[in-house]
């Protein structure tokens, strides 16, 4: 197996050397730079990521201010990359580097993966990249590039195989080991793309690859998902005022979606009199109540089933913190969950 994965090196190196992409993290070796953007790209894909990379390096262009920054300010700066205990755990480790490190970003994987949010990948990451220590960064890219090559039928999604993949390109990692890591990262991105949408004749590893040899491509790599999810339904009011303010209320410091604004909602689905006497249990006259539309979001355990209602009452009630669209807008940090509702507002 390591052999096989020791014939990789050179072309895949010399693939990259030609067709890398320009991204705003790769101006420069700055770890707090590599940090910020392998945070945001967990769980999202680089073209989504740019604009907001942009956006939060600007305003927070480095360790301290990022330490500094209230957290409602940091949500804001986060909203729509969605997963906030990412914000929230970037926050605490600048912290952490502040208090601890004496504002010096760590330099080893050792003292990286003791950071809030900074697993094996990130700190291999971070630690090859910038500081030239020779580690592995396996991600879901890495993992499905080798187990194309390597014909590997194992469940990816399993730890121990990760962790046995992490070995054995330990075993053959170059002298350069930040650049063989981002060109693995990057063949998965661009190439070894998933199922059928991979662009095998454009790879440079398809002369040593067991999966295209074998017509295994849409077959590997394994993924076998262990968890049930879990459907919840919720009914979702926008209560709208006669002065044109809106309600919205902060949800609680644990928990999913912890400390981000939403719209009033509560667990499953109401009848339009049933939402009027609700809202009237608050003291709050109803004037009228209109259905919107189905939505539905995908957590990583959970799905939000809901249905969303436009609720104009006359007198704001003191329970909600009510705002002006402008507001709502600029300054509060709204779920990705509860966006489809927001254009009804207008």
């Amino acid at each position: 197996m390591e052999k096989q994965l020791q014939t990789i090196i050179q072309p895949l190196l010399a693939w990259y050397a030609t067709h890398r992409r320009e991204l705003p993290w790769r101006v420069d070796k700055e770890p707090y730079h590599v940090w910020v953007s392998e945070i945001m790209l967990q769980q999202t894909r680089v073209e989504a990521v740019k604009k907001y990379y942009v956006r939060f390096i600007e305003a927070l262009p480095d360790v301290q201010s990022l330490s500094e920054v209230p957290e409602d300010r940091l949500l804001k700066l986060w909203e729509g990359l969605g997963y906030y205990s990412r914000a929230r755990n970037l926050k605490k480790a600048a912290e952490m580097i502040m208090r601890d490190f004496g504002g010096q970003f760590p330099d080893t994987f050792a003292l990286l993966v003791k950071l809030p949010g900074i697993g094996n990948y990130t700190a291999g990451a971070i630690a090859s990249i910038c500081f030239d220590e020779k580690v592995t960064a396996v991600d879901g890219n890495v993992l499905r590039v080798v187990a194309r090559v390597t014909g590997n039928r194992e469940n990816v999604l399993l730890p121990e195989v990760k962790k046995k993949t992490e070995t054995q390109l330990l075993q053959i990692l170059p002298d350069n080991a930040g650049t063989f890591n981002e060109a693995m990262m990057e063949l998965g991105e661009t190439v070894c793309l998933p199922g059928d949408a991979a662009r095998c004749g454009e790879c440079p590893l398809s002369g040593d690859c067991v999966a295209y040899r074998e017509r295994l491509t849409s077959e590997l790599p394994v993924r076998v998902k262990l968890m049930n999810r879990r459907q919840e339904r919720r009914t979702v009011f926008l209560l709208t005022a006669a002065d044109g303010s809106i309600a919205v209320e902060k949800r609680p410091d644990r928990g999913l979606l912890a400390g981000m604004y939403q719209f009033p909602n509560t667990e499953g689905f109401h009848t339009e009199e049933e939402i009027r006497k609700e809202v009237e249990s608050r003291g709050m006259r109803v004037l009228e109540v209109i259905y919107i539309k189905d939505a539905k979001h995908a957590f990583t355990h959970l799905d939000w089933l809901m249905k969303g209602y436009r609720v104009r009452i006359d007198n704001p009630s003191g329970d909600f913190l009510w705002v002006t669209p402008e507001e709502l807008s600029g300054q509060y940090a709204i779920p990705t969950a509860i966006k489809p509702f927001v254009p009804s507002l207008t």
